[in-house]
């Protein structure tokens, strides 16, 4: 199985550590971010094969990141996770992206991501 290249885009680092933790458990390779222009920047420069994406992030906001990738060809097959605990915020992030991403209510426990790492990585 080819390598799956997760970018963590988190600026807290307890929860960018255990969503780190759960892609390396599902046998990812990770990258972790935490603020929101270096991420836009590392975009412009790559594809991650999913993003995990919180909203409130320093510089840049993550609804912005978000709205890149919706426009971006490149990016169009990437899977998108938004982690965010504005359930609204997210909501209509969602919205936005439609079937494109999925959203996760914080807090998210690490055995509740890993799961779903698992399933994006065999999909």
């Amino acid at each position: 199985m080819p390598d799956i290249f997760a970018l963590i885009v988190e600026d807290n680092q307890d929860a960018a550590e255990i969503f780190e933790a759960a892609f390396m458990n599902a046998g990812c390779q990770t990258e972790v971010i935490a603020d929101g222009q270096v991420a836009l920047n590392r975009l412009q420069e790559t594809v991650p094969d999913l993003i995990l994406l919180d909203l409130h992030l320093p510089t840049l906001s993550g609804d912005k990141i978000l709205d890149y990738i919706i426009g971006d060809d490149r990016l169009a097959n990437m899977r998108v996770i938004v982690a965010s605990a504005d359930g609204q915020l997210a909501t209509y992030q969602g919205m936005k992206g439609k079937d494109k991403l999925m959203i996760l209510q914080k807090p998210v426990s690490y055995d509740q991501l890993t799961i779903l790492a698992k399933r994006l990585v065999r999909a």
